[in-house]
């Protein structure tokens, strides 16, 4: 077997077989097939995409390519959640204790920020002492005892992906829906849970940018998850805003707080309960309407946060930040002003993220260093009236030299016009075999 042979295969739209998909990721992985190689396969992939079969098996090869992660010995149902990524998105914070209160067990590895979408393991290690690695002991033992441990990816999982996506963010591949799906689930199999629930976002923050491709992907990443003997959904909900009024690490996670007692603004709150309910649901049989109440009744009833509490005390963090009446605070703030009246017609999603991240609450390399207090607390998002001097956001920062360019960033980010402009609902569909549409284009 040759990779050419593989390369000139796929060029010319014939669908590759498990072992030849095998032999190609395989070989990549130990070094065998340069990277010359395989940024061909990819491309021809990109331009070519792949059969359900051909997914399912380039997947697997992924999964299975390193370490692997075995929960049986944790008691029922293991159900992990994953979103495509966003600003402002913090329903892992607040999903996952609320159904992991209702009995749901959650093993979860999540990832690092990087570009304008937050991640969950940089809000994590906001909270002093809080350890985002375990080893495997602690980190079954803390699911048994909790019903929820949230770590970052370690040792050596899914090694292949790690490779195949370093070459497709230098190749122009990245834009690949079969790749992307890939990727993902290939990490979400290696974990192993037994559920997974997906939050794919669109619009201006997210990477799909339509509700339709962010159908495609579900409809992929389900499939490659029914495959693999899994129980798979996902929701397609709107990125075009900011979720919830913080963004940030510190910020984010005392929201997160602020909304597991019930004080949470109405569209983060409504979407982490929908969440918590579908994470129920594939752990059950239970209707979709009872999974419902016993979110509400989770979170009504203050047993949600105590599961977070349980979770940050369990593994070495302050859970007085569960008790902060007010807001973590950098040493530096600005206060972003209307310059005229008007309605928000539109906030470009990803370059508030982007001004999030010139005040210290991203990264744009994997080296740079988080400032944990920085972000942004929005005051005013589409839909809302202003008038001149009203304050649109606050900026916080632990670097006074950033706060001008991130108010240059955000000013462009936000446009006031004439009109009131509608927001778009926050849940677009449910994805289980096929798409159902809510409301909202298609």
């Amino acid at each position: 077997m040759r990779m050419y042979d593989l390369i000139e295969k796929k060029r010319d739209g014939r669908a590759l077989l498990a072992e030849e998909i095998s032999y190609m990721v395989e070989g990549y992985v130990q070094g065998s097939i340069p990277d010359y190689q395989m940024a061909a396969m990819l491309m021809a992939i990109y331009w070519r995409g792949m059969t359900d079969e051909e997914l399912a098996a380039l997947t697997d090869r992924m999964a299975h390519s390193g370490d692997t992660v075995d929960l049986s010995e944790i008691p029922g149902v293991k159900v992990d959640k994953h979103s495509t990524g966003g600003v402002g998105d913090k329903t892992t914070l607040i999903a996952c204790p609320i159904a992991a209160a209702c009995g749901v067990k959650i093993a979860k590895m999540s990832g690092r920020g990087l570009g304008h979408t937050g991640g969950t393991v940089d809000k994590l290690e906001s909270i002093p002492g809080y350890r985002t690695s375990l080893d495997r002991r602690e980190f079954l033992e803390t699911v048994k005892k909790c019903g929820i441990s949230v770590i970052g990816q370690s040792g050596n999982l899914a090694p292949a992906d790690k490779k195949m996506y370093a070459l497709r963010d230098v190749t122009a591949t990245v834009e690949s829906i079969p790749l992307i799906a890939a990727s993902i689930m290939s990490k979400k199999l290696a974990a192993g849970s037994d559920c997974i629930l997906l939050d794919v976002k669109t619009g201006s923050g997210a990477f799909m940018k339509t509700p339709k491709e962010a159908a495609q992907l579900a409809e992929k990443m389900i499939a490659i998850g029914r495959h693999a003997g899994k129980r798979v959904a996902a929701l397609i909900t709107d990125m075009d805003i900011p979720l919830g009024n913080c963004i940030g690490n510190a910020l984010e996670v005392w929201e997160a707080v602020k909304t597991l007692r019930g004080k949470g603004p109405q569209d983060l709150t409504s979407l982490c309960l929908e969440l918590a309910a579908q994470m129920i649901r594939l752990a059950g049989e239970d209707s979709l309407e009872i999974c419902r109440k016993k979110a509400g009744e989770a979170l009504k009833s203050g047993e949600a946060l105590k599961t977070l509490q349980s979770m940050i005390t369990a593994q070495g963090g302050d859970r007085r930040v569960t008790e902060m009446e007010q807001m973590p605070k950098a040493p530096f703030m600005r206060e972003v002003k209307a310059l005229e009246s008007g309605y928000i017609t539109h906030m470009d999603t990803h370059q508030c993220g982007m001004a999030a991240c010139v005040l210290g609450a991203g990264r744009e390399k994997k080296e740079d260093r988080i400032d944990p207090l920085a972000g942004i607390v929005l005051r005013k998002k589409t839909g809302d009236q202003v008038e001149k001097g009203d304050i649109l956001a606050v900026l916080y920062t632990s670097r006074e030299e950033t706060l001008a360019a991130a108010e240059n960033r955000f000013r462009a980010a936000v446009v006031i016009g004439g009109e009131r402009k509608e927001r778009k609902p926050l849940i677009l569909a449910r994805v289980d075999r096929e798409t159902t549409w809510y409301q909202g284009e298609k």
